[in-house]
């Protein structure tokens, strides 16, 4: 497939062929939901957690006698009933995370791919660099290419000015190559790559 290649201001600079094995896939629903759901379970903190009655700082005495009160037998007042006591089957801190096989994960990349080259919304920019890491003159540069919700995904090492001057425009995300994946895709209307990224895919998948 090929595209059109675009520099920050507008004009064209060339075209590039995408892959048709990493790009011009038919992308499946079911592969990328399993993706999504691995990447949130295990960025998941996992750190919620209560006290149960073992752990209460509270008397060991029974709280009254067993027989003549005619009330029910009890025997710690750090029972979940009790207000103070503990906290019956409550969460303890975990790890959400759980396995996914790494061609499962490699194959999600390239449909997440090949959805975006499907629906029109891959744009390949020749290099993403800034002369200055000014804001209000890359949300103008966005503007003119018509990009309002977007991911951007450089080479190895990103320019300072760029990522400096598009990290506070909302709804716009900047990451290196070693960065991309599914999740961060899916969650932006347009996908942009620089030409090093491109390279850089094909050289992963080939």
């Amino acid at each position: 497939m090929d595209i059109t290649i675009k520099s920050l201001d507008g004009k064209d600079a060339g075209t590039v062929t995408l892959a048709d094995e990493i790009f011009g896939l038919m992308p499946r629903e079911d592969i990328l939901q399993r993706m999504v759901r691995w990447q949130l379970a295990k960025r998941q903190q996992g750190t919620h957690s209560t006290l149960g009655r073992a752990e209460i700082a509270r008397t060991g005495a029974k709280l009254y006698k067993q027989k003549g009160t005619g009330r029910a037998r009890h025997g710690s007042a750090r029972a979940p009933q009790f207000r103070g006591g503990g906290q019956a089957h409550g969460p303890k801190s975990r790890s959400h995370a759980h396995d996914l096989p790494k061609k499962v994960r490699q194959l999600a990349l390239r449909h997440a791919l090949s959805a975006k080259a499907r629906t029109g919304s891959i744009v390949v920019i020749d290099d993403l660099t800034a002369t200055d890491a000014k804001t209000k003159n890359m949300v103008s540069t966005f503007e003119g290419l018509g990009l309002a919700n977007a991911l951007f995904i450089g080479g190895s090492v990103l320019d300072v000015n760029f990522s400096r001057s598009a990290r506070n425009i909302p709804n716009i995300d900047v990451l290196p190559i070693q960065g991309i994946n599914v999740y961060d895709i899916l969650r932006r209307h347009t996908l942009v790559l620089s030409k090093a990224a491109v390279e850089a895919l094909e050289e992963r998948f080939k």
